[in-house]
């Protein structure tokens, strides 16, 4: 939480920077930084006790009900070929590094932010056959039904759905459907803040019994609308050097190899080619193509840009409360943010497979007392990152005082530094004290009897 580093960076942290030794009344310059690694086994060990432990404490001390559960996977690499982790695999990295060993990382989270159950995976593990392993082990007789599972399009499989109805859990996901469909004269204002406004249209799913949910974001469309710009422009930057290639020595020109080309254009640049009708001509006579041309047959407004899709069975929720919903995936895209970059969970020193498992639970042990903290910073109004909070923080330490007196007695006070009002404002908000620790006076040996002074 406060200094996110390898075993022997913490035991260094401890050793030499941090009064926290103080503050729990231990001394980690006895501790071995080897001693971590044993403490991270430990907690390992019992991680599924630990976790249903935290929970309950979170649930009890806020009082909040289990109505949404939210679940998401990240993943994090490895520095190194990681050969001895059982884990470690080559696949699609969400931090672009696909170049390295993988682990995965998954997490079940609540409403209100906090996690109920984490677990690890392999890197290459398939995101849709993790749901019924995780979610179906999260049981609970606090509420009166299942919570309503919200989860992101690479996880809501078919398979996933059904295996949702079939269990009685009720769910709001994102539809994977090409097809989307949006008509503002029977669409519902859900949100308008400046230029952002959000509009859903509710369609009754005959067949499936599903409602949908189309919604559109102005902001979203102005972004898709200048990714397909962008990528349009490629594609006829590629279609012209193909052209011009035609009339170049050394070029290719055979008509079967330039339909090749042509094909790969299309595959590389799916998202614009999709507007293009694109012709070539032939010569029969020497098999070569001897012209490019294109035309954009459709425009970009058609395929109906900054419109998705959600699908639920929660049949009696009007558009405003299934939006929000949906919206709070984006809090836990932000928990795998904070993990990452705020409480190390990347990248991977480790090779051992348990151990690997251990640093990534630590993280989100942490992760469990940042949220608790920041919860209730939010209550009072204090909208800061964890990162902002250190910041904020920093500054106030345990110091020490040297008093030396007209008798020749020295006098030595531990105690800590007065908090500024930045930091004030924060102990306020989570009802402690300002003042970490007790205060420590100690006097110095007398120098002509070479006793203690009292």
């Amino acid at each position: 939480m406060a200094a996110a580093g390898s075993e022997l960076a913490t035991c260094q942290w401890l050793q030499e920077q941090s009064a926290l030794g103080e503050l729990i009344d231990f001394d980690f310059l006895r501790m071995e930084f080897k001693a971590l690694y044993r403490i991270s086994d430990q907690l390992l060990k019992h991680k599924a006790a630990l976790e249903g432990f935290l929970y309950e404490q979170e649930r009890t001390l806020f009082d909040f009900e289990e109505i949404i559960t939210l679940y998401d996977l990240t993943n994090t690499y490895f520095e190194g070929t990681a050969k001895g982790n059982a884990n470690a695999a080559l696949g699609k990295s969400k931090e672009k590094r696909s170049d390295c060993p993988l682990v995965t990382l998954a997490l079940v989270l609540d409403a209100s932010g906090f996690p109920k159950r984490s677990e690890i995976f392999a890197g290459n593990i398939s995101e849709p056959g993790t749901l019924a392993g995780i979610i179906g082990k999260l049981a609970s007789g606090h509420a009166d039904r299942a919570p309503t599972v919200v989860l992101d399009a690479d996880i809501a499989s078919e398979e996933n759905i059904t295996w949702l109805v079939h269990n009685g859990y009720r769910y709001l996901v994102v539809s994977r459907k090409r097809h989307r469909e949006f008509d503002p004269s029977h669409a519902e204002l859900i949100k308008e803040d400046g230029e952002l406004t959000i509009r859903a249209q509710r369609v009754l799913n005959a067949e499936t019994g599903e409602v949908e949910l189309y919604c559109h974001s102005s902001q979203r469309e102005k972004k898709e609308q200048g990714i397909a710009e962008l990528f349009a422009k490629r594609f006829e930057a590629a279609l012209a050097k193909l052209a011009e290639g035609l009339h170049k020595k050394g070029a290719v020109k055979r008509y079967d190899k330039v339909l090749e080309r042509l094909g790969r254009l299309r595959e590389k640049y799916a998202r614009a080619a999709q507007y293009y009708d694109v012709t070539v001509e032939h010569d029969e006579s020497t098999g070569k193509a001897t012209a490019i041309a294109w035309q954009r047959t459709k425009p970009i407004a058609e395929t109906l840009p900054g419109v998705y899709c959600l699908r639920t069975n929660e049949a009696d929720w009007d558009e405003a409360t299934l939006w929000r919903t949906y919206t709070m995936l984006t809090d836990l895209e932000a928990v795998f943010r904070s993990l990452k970059s705020e409480l190390g969970l990347r990248p991977v020193f480790h090779h051992k497979t348990d151990r690997v498992s251990a640093h990534l639970f630590i993280s989100v042990l942490a992760y469990h007392l940042v949220h608790t903290i920041r919860f209730q910073l939010k209550a009072a109004g204090i909208h800061l990152s964890w990162e902002g909070i250190r910041r904020a923080l920093a500054g106030q330490d345990r110091v020490t005082v040297t008093l030396n007196r007209a008798d020749g007695k020295t006098i030595h006070i531990r105690k800590a530094t007065r908090a500024e009002p930045r930091q004030q404002i924060i102990y306020d908000a989570l009802g402690i004290s300002d003042r970490s620790g007790r205060t420590e006076k100690t006097a110095a040996k007398h120098p002509s009897t070479n006793r203690v002074v009292p």
